[in-house]
């Protein structure tokens, strides 16, 4: 325990005297590490493989723009995890009835109709970008993603040591046996929704700040979802220190491959995911 929180402090240190070259490094790696931690929350532990986890990323990143500006950046960043968290609890109950692969069908499109709602709405207004002016520096932006990694990571880690995460995932091992020895299956699924949902959306409001521009087709990427699916299954899905390995692991891997083959990235990662979905189901 000692340990970690000091190698918090000696990555939190970094921000004074890095290059932006590594504080960007540092920032994507933080970003990625809650993104994952949070699909582990939701999936990982229920089994309800959802890969449109990129629209609470994308509708934070959109609350926070329509709060530039009107409120304090950081207040910004709080109320649009708050308001796609209160989102989610009024969306989750209809849309956890689904199972299987539909529930997996029926996440993306989600994703999609909410992009789609904002393309619409902005259309309407007559808005195709919204820039960010006036954000905080790199530094302070790579510090917030610290404390978003660390409070996602810490989430993780004690919901699966719980009784809630033992509920969780004797959800995913047999859902009807659950159900019928008296665990409140409707309830948990619900709560684990919701809890996947604010850390995503507040990681889109800094990460808006960071790209200094917001665009319905950046925020709402499927590449998104992939990618956290993918770091979190490479690590394994099942505990906090699986998508810290799986998120150093490509995160290292990207910054390869786009200096030297940008061109195959998605080919490469994809093959990873089959291949470790084949012979490491476990993840590293």
């Amino acid at each position: 325990f000692i340990s970690i929180i000091a190698a918090v402090i000696v990555l939190g240190s970094l921000s004074s005297f890095a290059s932006e070259y590594m504080l960007g490094i540092g920032f994507t790696l933080f970003m990625y590490i809650a993104l994952a931690q949070s699909w582990v929350i939701l999936s990982g532990m229920t089994g309800y493989i959802s890969l449109g986890h990129v629209v609470f990323f994308g509708s934070g990143a959109y609350v926070f723009v329509l709060m530039w500006g009107l409120v304090p950046v950081w207040l910004g960043v709080a109320i649009s995890g708050l308001v796609v968290g209160i989102g989610a609890l009024i969306i989750g109950y209809p849309v956890l009835r689904v199972r299987g692969p539909y529930f997996v069908i029926l996440s993306f499109g989600l994703a999609e109709l909410v992009k789609n709602l904002v393309l619409i709405n902005d259309a309407r207004a007559y808005t195709t970008l919204r820039p960010v002016f006036g954000a905080p520096p790199l530094a302070q932006l790579y510090i917030a993603m610290l404390v978003l990694a660390v409070v996602a990571t810490v989430l993780t880690y004690w919901v699966r040591r719980s009784r809630f995460g033992a509920g969780l995932r004797s959800i995913r091992e047999d859902e009807g046996a659950a159900e019928t020895i008296g665990i409140p299956v409707a309830r948990l699924k619900l709560i684990a929704f919701a809890l996947s949902a604010v850390i995503p959306a507040m990681v889109g409001g800094i990460f808006i700040m960071r790209s200094g521009i917001f665009q319905p087709g950046d925020a709402f990427n499927p590449i998104v979802s992939f990618t956290m699916v993918t770091m979190a299954i490479i690590g394994g899905s099942d505990d906090a220190s699986g998508p810290l390995l799986g998120v150093a692991f490509l995160v290292i891997l990207q910054e390869l491959l786009w200096v030297n083959w940008p061109e195959v990235y998605m080919i490469i990662l994809g093959a990873l995911l089959i291949g470790f979905v084949l012979f490491v189901p476990t993840g590293i």
